[in-house]
């Protein structure tokens, strides 16, 4: 039986709305179609959009069965799945249980209100589409939407990304890649392969600590070997259109280049949450409050799922320890609306 206050026409009235379809909100869906609540995920982009921005050869740390969601099995051809087998795994459970998704949807701004028919608290959601009226908003946006900006001049020139793809278009051009985690380190390899002319530019003294166990001896080999050259304790101060300036311990260094990928990492919209109403701690890493127990925030019927729960600590969740926050507030707001 379908638990939802009817307010307004079925299309635009859900009991729950889910704001973001990584695979957390989706297992927030596949939770809330168990429990027989009505939903929807709104996502700005595509399915598993953080994922599909990932390089296109990239391979997971984490293996197969613990990205898996709603029981489904992930069948890898290796025990750590690709991108390509991730996107076809996420969308045949999409597929399988016939989630409720409506893609390329951002939500704009969310209202709290009193609803004229019941007298209880409702949200109403205004996406860049429609609107929508729910009782329960669960937020699982992911933090790989806003990068860290270098705030360097020249950062906002065409030949500057803070994502990278896939290494064919970086072919015999002379490359600057910033940053020292798996990506920087995965982009510098592709594109080196493919006959890129590649520097590394080192915010700190080595290639980061969390870098992908198997890769981490070819990047430094090729480090070694002055394949791909790298700057360490370094950053760039300036993007020109055929130059770059570096700053390193012995002064500024001028390179040609063609192409600057910077990739230092992204950041959660905290902005959207504190717009909520939503606390936040005061300290650098700004974590979101919420009950551990039920994942409710400070705000009354608004939950954190997944990622976002940690604030500016990215590197803490995951979608093999977040799969759980679904079934702690599902079970919440399945228990509320008992008592109703």
């Amino acid at each position: 039986m379908q638990k939802q206050i009817p307010l307004q026409s079925q299309n635009s009235h859900y009991t729950i709305i889910i704001i973001g379809g990584g695979p957390i909100g989706m297992a927030c869906a596949l939770e809330a179609q168990k429990a027989g609540i009505t939903y929807v995920i709104l996502e700005k982009g595509a399915l598993v959009n953080s994922l599909y921005n990932y390089p296109v050869n990239m391979t997971f740390f984490s293996t197969s069965e613990r990205l898996e969601i709603g029981g489904v099995p992930f069948v890898s051809n290796n025990a750590k799945p690709t991108r390509a087998e991730a996107l076809e795994y996420y969308r045949r459970v999409a597929t399988s249980h016939h989630l409720n998704l409506h893609l390329f949807e951002e939500v704009k701004s969310v209202k709290e209100e009193v609803s004229s028919i019941t007298g209880k608290k409702i949200f109403t959601i205004i996406t860049n589409k429609t609107n929508y009226t729910a009782e329960h908003i669960i937020i699982a946006t992911g933090f790989y939407d806003i990068p860290y900006l270098l705030n360097v001049p020249g950062e906002d020139l065409p030949k500057v990304t803070h994502y990278y793809k896939e290494p064919h278009s970086y072919a015999f051009q002379k490359v600057i890649v910033v940053g020292a985690q798996n990506s920087a380190v995965d982009a510098a390899l592709e594109t080196w392969r493919k006959g890129a002319d590649v520097t590394m530019v080192i915010r700190k003294e080595a290639i980061g600590a969390r870098v992908k166990y198997w890769v981490r001896p070819d990047i430094l080999n090729r480090i070694e070997e002055g394949s791909i050259k790298a700057y360490y304790n370094s950053s760039v101060t300036a993007i020109r259109e055929h130059e770059v300036d570096i700053q390193t311990p012995k002064g500024i260094v001028t390179l040609e280049n063609d192409w600057v990928i910077a990739l230092t990492g992204y950041q959660p919209n905290l902005t959207f949450l504190k717009n909520l109403g939503i606390r936040l701690s005061d300290d650098e890493v700004l974590k979101p409050y919420y009950d551990e127990t039920t994942h409710e925030t400070n705000v009354k019927n608004i939950y954190l799922a997944g990622v976002i729960c940690g604030g500016m600590n990215t590197h803490r969740l995951f979608i093999e320890n977040s799969r759980e926050h679904a079934e702690r507030i599902i079970h919440k707001i399945n228990a509320a609306l008992e008592r109703t």
